[in-house]
């Protein structure tokens, strides 16, 4: 008797002007693309509505000439280890749209295939690279290119941000050390973010100020090179969720 196959964690937000399934060797990642407000969503109409797509191609194009609506930069984010982009924090920063951001948050294979435990590191490097190469072969990675994500997402952001080519590296919650071993510096997990910094990218931790997997001191004292963002909280940002928003908004205004 076949086994049913489990349902899809992956939840789309409300803003998802797009939904791409993407091809990995890990099974299918599904990417929702949250277009700039003004821009290239705001002039394409969608199968469903009765305009013409040659109008809507038109528009387009006059957007895409003109350059008014072009987005500042993508952000490009990932999920933590216990289930997909759907948190409070990565929802949140759909808000960067809103300051001329393409938004794009990225559920990795294992959702998809409704599983609840994330796939080792490599298959989750190996998923990834394989997203950001489709988003720039398809045009959906524009401007500054910034790639992030929470948790074990922060640390896939690091591990591959060379080799993506990002331009600069938003880590949330990036879990240093296993919970309560932050005293311990040879639990620490330094080498994957020290890449980034090596490679002379910017990086920004936002911690949660009651972190079991490392706060913002140790975070600090583990990376002296990374501008570190204290937020309230523990690891999950049940918080204040607003606070990171708010803390990647101003780094991303600054840096530009």
């Amino acid at each position: 008797m076949t086994a049913e196959p489990r349902p899809s964690r992956s939840v789309a937000p409300e803003r998802a002007h797009r939904v791409l399934d993407i091809e990995t060797d890990a099974g299918s990642a599904r990417a929702y693309v949250i277009d700039p407000v003004g821009g290239r969503a705001n002039t394409e109409v969608k199968n469903s509505e009765s305009s013409s797509t040659e109008s809507a191609n038109a528009e387009t194009a006059a957007v895409t000439t003109t350059g008014k609506h072009q987005p500042v930069g993508t952000l490009v984010l990932g999920h933590g280890a216990g289930k997909g982009t759907n948190t409070p924090d990565l929802w949140g920063l759909l808000d960067l749209a809103d300051d001329g951001w393409r938004v794009v948050l990225v559920d990795q294979p294992w959702v998809l295939a409704g599983r609840k435990i994330a796939t080792p590191p490599k298959t989750l490097d190996e998923g990834w690279r394989a997203v950001v190469s489709h988003l720039r072969e398809a045009g959906e990675i524009t401007g500054r290119f910034v790639q992030g994500g929470r948790s074990a997402g922060a640390r896939v952001a690091c591990r591959t941000a060379v080799e993506t080519g990002a331009d600069a590296v938003v880590a949330l919650a990036f879990p240093l050390t296993p919970p309560g071993k932050a005293d311990d510096p040879s639990k620490w997990r330094t080498d994957e973010a020290q890449a980034v910094l090596d490679a002379v990218v910017p990086l920004l931790v936002v911690q949660g100020a009651t972190d079991t997997f490392g706060g913002p001191d140790a975070i600090r004292a583990a990376l002296p090179g990374a501008d570190v963002a204290a937020v309230a909280g523990p690891h999950g940002f049940s918080k204040q969720p607003q606070d990171v928003v708010d803390a990647v908004r101003r780094w991303l205004a600054a840096a530009s």
